[in-house]
């Protein structure tokens, strides 16, 4: 395809060719698009080409002696952008790895859904003494393994009195009055608790008045309403996996750290501790563990007893991949030049060695938390955690051993469905932030 060369060539502001010797102009920058395009992101177009910000003659005149000013600045007032260059245009303001990780964490709907289920998972059990309208020891006479009772939404949020009979087959059932209606009331004042474990009061969300009792879920094997023990129940078994991987978290990262930063020695003395523990299976571990425990013991020590259980297990794993990155990080300049000005080894470990392994420590423990969950749970199942009467999850489902239980009474699976919706939440969050932080996936 041939071209008429006078369309091609070069011309001055005034239409006409230039003469000999004299310099050719740079082609003038694209003005800026209009409408639509004005405000579409370079990323939706990465091919497009945009005109570099004109420079200032005025700040560069009052710029300070030094300041960089070549001819190749000045002649970048008329240079076409495009792709990252662009981007960084259009882009004055860098952003920094955590930004980058949180934009690429919101494109994840699986990871967001998860957190979101999670920020409101933590938020009842914190306030589930208000939430809940009874204390998770009260019990009712009489009430045992009572179905959840309909609520009944016009004209206005009512339950229907239930009154207890037999079948043809002599077996206890429950039947509505529908002439004895239970209003819903909100904010009604009832069994006196501690907001926070700090804040006394007895106001509760919901429940009824004239000294009924109401049964959203259904009341246990005593009588005590399966709603209230679920709330309270959460409780214990989100903040378990919590305080436990705080607690492996911080063992395993400094003792890690020690470990990979001297080496030698004191390398190989930790190294073998943690294949010992390593070798025994955890489960079996933990069910060693916690049958040391005296049944005596209040629950509240119970309760920080199995944490530290818990806790013991799994630091282990966690000491040796830190180890690992640490003999990494340990020669690198920044660890060399601390050394050098005299910085304490402890300070060099804790500000300048650890920090580089905070990324795989915040995926791993968004991961491993769910396992810390199941594992009370399973404890508290084989009445070996977590004992009657304070609620766990798991020593709740404890009641759905018994065959005939689980098929006349299926409300009693309801801790289950917690486990269940606990841990694939924590699943997808801890997948998300993975995948956002991995720098090779950007």
């Amino acid at each position: 395809m041939q071209t008429d060369p006078k369309q091609s060539e070069p011309r001055n502001p005034s239409g006409r060719a230039p003469d000999a010797g004299e310099p050719v102009p740079a082609p003038a920058p694209l003005p800026a698009e209009e409408g639509a395009h004005a405000s579409e992101p370079i990323t939706s177009d990465p091919g497009r080409m945009v005109a570099a910000p004109a420079l200032d003659h005025h700040a560069m005149a009052e710029a300070p002696p030094g300041a960089p000013a070549t001819p190749a600045d000045a002649r970048a007032g008329g240079q076409l952008l495009t792709g990252a260059a662009a981007r960084a245009a259009l882009s004055p303001i860098p952003l920094s790895p955590g930004r980058l990780a949180w934009r690429k964490l919101k494109k994840n709907k699986l990871a967001l859904s998860g957190g979101v289920v999670l920020i409101v998972l933590y938020l009842v059990a914190l306030f589930a003494p208000f939430i809940a309208p009874y204390g998770y020891t009260s019990q009712e006479r009489g009430s045992n393994f009572r179905p959840p009772m309909p609520v009944r939404l016009t004209p206005a949020p009512t339950v229907y009195e239930v009154k207890k009979s037999r079948d043809q087959f002599l077996k206890p059932i429950f039947i509505e009055d529908a002439s004895r209606p239970l209003p819903i009331r909100f904010f009604v004042r009832g069994e006196p608790y501690k907001l926070f474990g700090v804040i006394p009061t007895n106001v509760h969300l919901f429940g009824v008045e004239g000294g009924k009792r109401i049964y959203l879920l259904g009341s246990d094997q005593f009588g005590r309403d399966y709603l209230s023990r679920l709330l309270y129940a959460s409780q214990i078994s989100l903040s378990v996996g919590l305080l436990g991987i705080l607690i492996t978290f911080t063992l395993g990262l400094l003792v890690g750290g020690i470990s990979g930063f001297y080496g030698g020695r004191i390398d190989d003395v930790i190294m073998r501790l943690c294949e010992v523990i390593m070798s025994v299976p955890d489960f079996y571990l933990l069910l060693a563990l916690a049958g040391t425990l005296p049944p005596t013991l209040p629950p509240v020590q119970v309760y920080v007893m199995i944490v530290i259980i818990l806790s013991f297990v799994g630091w282990a794993g966690m000491a040796r991949i830190i180890r690992g990155m640490v003999l990494s990080v340990r020669e690198r300049e920044y660890v060399e030049a601390a050394r050098s000005l005299g910085v304490s080894d402890f300070r060099i470990i804790i500000r300048h060695v650890l920090p580089s392994t905070f990324t795989y420590a915040i995926v791993s423990a968004t991961l491993s938390i769910p396992g810390y969950i199941l594992a009370e749970a399973g404890l508290s199942f084989l009445n070996l955690g977590i004992r009657d009467p304070m609620p766990s999850w798991g020593n709740m489902l404890s009641a759905a051993q018994n065959l005939t239980t689980l098929e006349q009474r299926t409300w009693i699976l309801a801790p289950g469905v917690m486990i269940f919706l606990t841990t694939l939440a924590f699943n997808f969050l801890g997948d998300g932030v993975r995948d956002a932080l991995d720098p090779k996936s950007r």
